[in-house]
This record gives C-alpha cells, structure tokens and sequence, in this order.
C-alpha cells in the first residue's frame, strides 16, 4: 500500500490483507477520489474532499467535542436494543459510556428480573419464554417531541412490544400480538401525542393459523398492528398484501408508512427478489378508527382485536411502488416526507407527505406520482436519518459508507436541474445497518451527532474469538464534514438506537412508596396484615409461607426463618435505605434466586424448600463496608 494510502483517515487499517477495504470494493477512499477524473461528478462529491490537514484538525475538534470528563454528565441518553439478549442498554452520548441495562425479555440474575414476583407479572404468560430479539426503541411523544415518559421495544422472536417507564427504568407491560408472528418494525404517533404505537408483523401466516392451510402462501397474510399507549391492548390491526418491514409516522397523526420487501410473499430467496419494485404501504388513521367504529371488521380465531382489510383497493391503504425489497421507512423532522431506503437499488425514494391526501382522494392515476425525488446514494442503503438543516444520512451497507445529501437539491435533480446533492460519503467499519442522529426522530432534531450500528467490526478491536463483537460508531455531524470520533464493541447486533437530551427524562433517583410496579405485593403485605416498612414477620398458610422483611444496610431485619421441606416460600424484602445507590440484594444459595431491591422499593420472590438443612442468604449488591456480613440462614426441617 502507498504511503498516501495510509495516511487516509477514512481508509482503514487493513493489517494482513494487503489491500484496502475500498479498493477491494472497487471504489475508491473520500480522500482519494479526486485523483480520479470524474468520480467526484459521479458520486456528487464536488469539491468537498478534505485535504489530509483539514480533515486531522475537524477530527481533533470533534474529539473535544465529544470528550466527557470525569465527573461531568453526558448531554445525551441514548437507549439501544439489546438485539438478542432480549434486553435495552442505556448509554450516555456522546461519552458513549454504557450506563445501565433494562432486562425487558430476557432474564437477569442481577436485578431478579424473570425471577421475581413483579417481573414475573409483568411478563405474564409469555414468562414462558427465556429469549428475545429486540430492535426498535422509541420514546413517547407530545407534539412531535418526546416527553421522557416511556420506551417502546419489540420482540421480533416471540412478537411482543413491551413498555419502559423511563422514570424508574424498568419494563411495567409486556404485549403478545395475537394473529401473526415476528414484530419488527416500530413507530409511534407523533402528534398530538403518542396514542398507538404502530407495529409490523413481518412473515406472512393463514389467518387463523390453527393447522389448516399451511401450504398456499396466496392465502396466507400478515397484518399491521396498533397498540394503545396507555393499556398497552391491541387497538387493531389491518390486513395487508405481502409483507412489512418497518413504519413510521406523520407529524399529523393521519399517516403511517410501512415498507414491503416481499410483495411476492416468496417462500425462496429468489421468490423474494422476482419484483423490481415493492412498495411502501400507507395507512390511514382516521379512516381505520371509522371503520372499526362503523363495526366494518372481523375477528380471528379466539382473538377479539377488531381486524379491516387493507389489501388492494381499499379505502384504508394505499400501495406505492418503489424499488427493490426496501428496508428502512423514515420520516423527515420537518414532517414534509417519508422515505423508503431500497436496500437492492440504489436509491431512497422520497415521498411527498402533503400529497397523500390527494392520493387517497384518487386524484392520481399513477401511486407514484406522490413520489418526489429518488436519488442514487451508493450499494445497499437501509436507514436515513437527518440532521434538522435539510440534510440527511444514508447508510449504504453493501458500500460500508455514510452518505450525507441535501433534500431539497435531490428534489431539484429529479426534476431535471444538474445538481450534486451528495455532499460527503464516509467509511464506516463495516456494513452499517441502523443510524440516527441526536433528536432526528423529533420536530427537534439539533444535527450535533450521529450514531451508525455497523453489523461487523472485523479487525478494529482486540479478537475474542470467532463470535466478533459488532461496532457502533460516533460521528460529529456538527460541521460542513462528518467526522468519526468513536469506536465501540457491542454485543449481539444492538440493531437500532435513539438519543434524547438529558432533560427530557426525568429519572427517579428513590423509589416512592406508592409506586405501582410493586403494589401487588403492598396489597398481599395488607391482607396478612404486615406493615411492609417496619414489620420482619413470617407467616403460613398452609404449604405456603410469607417472609417478610426489612433491609437497611448492613442488615436484614431477619438474620433467620424456619420452613419445613416442601413449603412454597415467598420472600418480600422492604429497602428502608434513604440514601440513593445504595441498593440491597437477596440471593438464596443453591436455589437460583436472586434479586435486586433499591432504595425505598418493594421486592419479592417465590421459589420451593425442596432441600432439608441449613441454606444461606446473602446481599448480593455491595451496600456498606460490612456488606458481607449481611446475611442470613433459611432452616428448612424435614417433612
């Protein structure tokens, strides 16, 4: 490789293989595109090349900028899926420290999550599963602004959206959508609040699917779906042609987007590709809200969710063609367009958002002549994000780039104006899948960072086997340039992420004692008549006993109880700790119990003596220098 070549801040460290990542792709390094006559004309470049000098000083200042000193707090948190960990992980951005894990469908032994009483509620009948897949978190809204109060996230695995109160950061409702299988993609209504959150089903099932019909996939269909908010109860869902992938809302409150990668509804890879074009799919609020008023629905099989018809020709939808298998639907912060990335072509298709009313209306002829511009952007382009200055973000995953472009010039080049709309193109390391910028999912969006998941890291970390961790990268998009200032190991595919600023969530930093998510065990506590802040009692009930409990650092208000083998025992363990962060445990040796119990909280946890014998209980969070001394012995006497 050529000296010059390495000095290429966006070429990458290629090691052993002895050639570049670009060059293997057959295209050429940012910085080196202007040694080629024409490729900046093709890739609408211009002059924006940095040269080697100007690009080392807007990485330093962008390194400063995304500096957080010890001590000092993050301006951003971001909330990332877990992926398959089933869990969300919060960071603080744009230190890109991991600052908390909220277990959502996954069990954790930390915190008792899946274990617990309360946790166990939560997960209802679906507690029957121990995995997840989580990819869409979104924060509730007012007015098109998020207002701090929960975080939606799907389980593509086991198709459940589940809520976080983003007040005590701990999942408080778990939704199984009846009629279909594998959420994926997830929005919510924008305006004039968050009312439903809109989700798609992503494989096509028989409708019912209870073992007849199993075979011809023509009468097979999936269904997009509407959650209430506040129940968190499936409002209804809308039948559809082919498949969904993922959705986004209008800053109306009328529109929702869902793209179709398999219109085909193949079976087959190949099936799946036959079609240039897809479509996207739009769905019209107020009119489905009508017909389920009307009673123009059914129902399926046992469920009682009121389902319409938006298959071709009906007034509810309507099917816009755009190429090829599109992946990510994204709408612009100025609420003027949605935007299908084509994942096979090339392009991103713009869709005008004030034109669908007359789409619905039929005053076109043709679906598509509500679409505004396309531009080519580059190989594979899945998600689009934006900055809130008439710029967005493309991620190009086949080109493992980033590909910043100007709207309004891409709508002046589809009208025939020569214009280069494409205004830098950056490496990414490597196959970016999901981006967002800070607030870009808001009327808000500030254009400070920009945060791209790429689905492989290959050489940019130490190796730890061959399971590689993934990498997600922090770009300062500030300036006229991007400009990459961090990189960071994730665990099994994060998928997607979303940023808000630190004022918009107001976190708990103590439990209040009339919190809901432990009422369950404030109502028990109150029928044996126990006072759960004072009281260390135990009392049977038959097979059943019920420990109850006080902590306060470093001790348990019961350093010894009695059962008899067999018993069912319930412990309920009462933090009356004042001072925030100091968080007792319960872990019962040799009986797969544990839990987490915070300051002011409410905890529980049911499992069998099955073992005669003396067993130990311990905190298992460190509270206090004489944390190991806070412990206790459980007396199981033989039956």
């Amino acid at each position: 490789m050529k000296d010059a070549d390495k000095s290429s801040p966006t070429t990458p460290d290629t090691r052993d293989s002895g050639i570049s990542r670009r060059g293997f792709l057959g295209g050429a390094a940012v910085t080196g595109v202007s040694a080629v006559t024409g490729m900046a004309a093709m890739t609408g470049l211009g002059s924006s090349i940095m040269s080697p000098e100007s690009w080392a000083a807007a990485v330093k200042t962008a390194h400063q900028k995304a500096s957080v000193e010890p001590g000092e707090l993050d301006e951003y948190y971001g909330f990332w899926s877990g992926g398959h960990s089933g869990e969300v992980r919060v960071l603080g951005v744009p230190s890109m420290r991991e600052l908390m894990r909220i277990p959502v469908f996954n069990v954790d032994s930390a915190t008792g999550w899946g274990l617990t009483n309360e946790s166990k509620q939560v997960l209802g009948e679906s507690a029957r599963f121990s995995n997840g897949d989580t990819h869409h978190p979104h924060v509730s809204m007012t007015d098109g602004r998020y207002d701090g109060k929960y975080l939606f996230i799907n389980d593509k695995a086991n198709t459940r959206v589940a809520r976080i109160r983003l007040d005590i950061m701990k999942c408080d409702k778990i939704t199984t959508i009846p009629n279909v299988q594998a959420i994926h993609g997830l929005r919510l209504q924008k305006v004039p609040r968050t009312k439903y959150v809109f989700c798609n089903a992503e494989f096509v099932i028989p409708q019912p699917n209870d073992g007849t019909d199993m075979e011809s996939l023509d009468n097979h269909y999936t269904m997009f779906n509407a959650i209430d908010a506040d129940t968190m109860e499936v409002a209804w869902q809308v039948i559809v042609d082919g498949n969904l992938d993922n959705t986004d809302a209008d800053y109306t409150g009328k529109y929702v987007a869902s793209t179709c990668y398999n219109s085909e509804k193949g079976l087959l890879l190949t099936d799946t590709m036959r079609n240039e074009r897809d479509w996207v799919v739009v769905f019209n609020v107020p009119r489905i809200e009508a017909a389920i008023k009307a009673g123009n629905f059914k129902t399926i099989g046992d469920a009682k969710t009121p389902v319409v018809d938006g298959r071709h020709g009906s007034e509810l939808t309507r099917y816009i063609p755009v190429p090829k298998n599109p992946h990510g639907l994204n709408t612009s912060p100025d609420g003027k367009y949605f935007m299908a990335n084509g994942k096979l072509s090339p392009t991103v298709s713009i869709i005008a958002i004030d034109k669908l009313d007359a789409l619905f209306d039929g005053k076109f002829k043709d679906e598509r002549d509500v679409i505004v511009a396309e531009p080519e952007l580059g190989l594979g382009p899945l998600h689009t994000t934006f900055d809130g200055r008439g710029f967005a973000y493309t991620t190009l995953f086949i080109d493992s780039q980033v590909a910043k472009w100007n709207i309004a010039e891409a709508i002046r080049a589809y009208n025939g104006e020569k214009v280069n709309y494409i205004k830098q193109k950056l490496d990414v390391q490597y196959q970016p899948g999901h981006n967002h910028a800070s607030l870009t999912e808001s009327r808000d969006a500030d254009g400070k960072w920009l945060v791209v998941l790429c689905k492989f890291s290959k050489d940019r970390f130490l190796p730890v086997g061959p399971l590689h961790p993934e990498n997600d990268q922090l770009i300062d998009i500030s300036g006229e340039e991007m400009a990459l200032v961090h990189d960071g190991p994730t665990y099994a595919e994060p998928h997607d992420c979303i940023l808000l600023r630190r004022d918009q969530i107001r976190p708990l930093k103590i439990w209040r004692r009339d919190d809901p998510f432990f009422a369950s065990a404030v109502a028990q506590a109150k029928k044996d008549g126990i006072t759960l802040e004072t009281d260390n009692k135990v009392i049977r009930d038959g097979k059943k006993v019920r420990v109850y409990m006080t902590s306060v650092a470093p001790a348990y208000g019961l350093t010894e109880f009695r059962v008899k083998q067999g018993d069912e025992v319930t412990v309920y363990i009462t933090n009356m700790d004042m001072v925030e962060d100091v968080s007792h445990g319960f872990c019962m040796v040799n009986h797969g119990v544990s839990m987490e119990i915070s300051p002011q909280q409410t905890a529980s946890v049911t499992f069998v003596a099955s073992e005669p014998g003396v067993h130990w209980y311990y905190c298992n969070w460190f509270c206090h220098a004489l944390h190991m001394e806070m412990r206790g012995r459980m007396i199981v006497e033989k039956a």
